[in-house]
């Protein structure tokens, strides 16, 4: 089992750092390739909605990802500070948030759309408001079988 974790500045730029980490980390891992593109870009997806939240809500906080390959997959976890799940997030409704960099229609992320779009690339999401701390979304890929080696294996092979 093996966890990152990175903690983003709510600056667009460095959603591109979270997705070459977690594609790094994925292939490591031994994420199938055709799983690669989709992780890629929900991981963008996910950090996207959050940085934007995070520059509204939360400037000054980190957005928090972790990756993490056990028995039930790579998950990876990003957690923002924004508004919970709700009305909170109703009273967003067809409103634009704009991350403040470079061209502006690069920058806009609805957090609903975000999940609505997260929700139809990745099979396994999961999605958690905690009141006043913000949102968690969990993305989960299942990964091949590994072969154990080394010292547990020969212990394991033992009569």
């Amino acid at each position: 089992m093996a966890e990152v974790q990175i903690l983003l500045p709510a600056l667009p730029a460095h959603v591109r750092t979270a997705r070459l980490v977690t594609v790094a980390a994925a292939r490591r891992a031994g994420l199938r390739d055709e799983l690669v593109d989709e992780l890629r870009l929900a991981v963008g997806e996910a950090c996207a909605r959050a940085v934007g939240l995070h520059a509204r809500h939360a400037p000054d906080e980190r957005v928090s990802v972790t990756v993490r390959d056990d028995v039930l997959g790579l998950t990876v976890t990003v957690r923002d500070r924004g508004p919970e799940i709700g009305p909170a997030v109703d009273d967003l409704a067809g409103e634009l948030l704009d991350t403040g960099a470079g061209d502006p229609d690069d920058d806009v992320v609805d957090p609903d759309v975000a999940l609505a779009l997260l929700t139809g690339l990745v099979d396994e999401v999961e999605v958690t408001s905690h009141a006043g701390e913000g949102t968690t979304v969990a993305l989960r890929w299942p990964l091949p079988p590994r072969l154990v080696t080394g010292p547990a294996a020969t212990q394991a092979a033992a009569p």
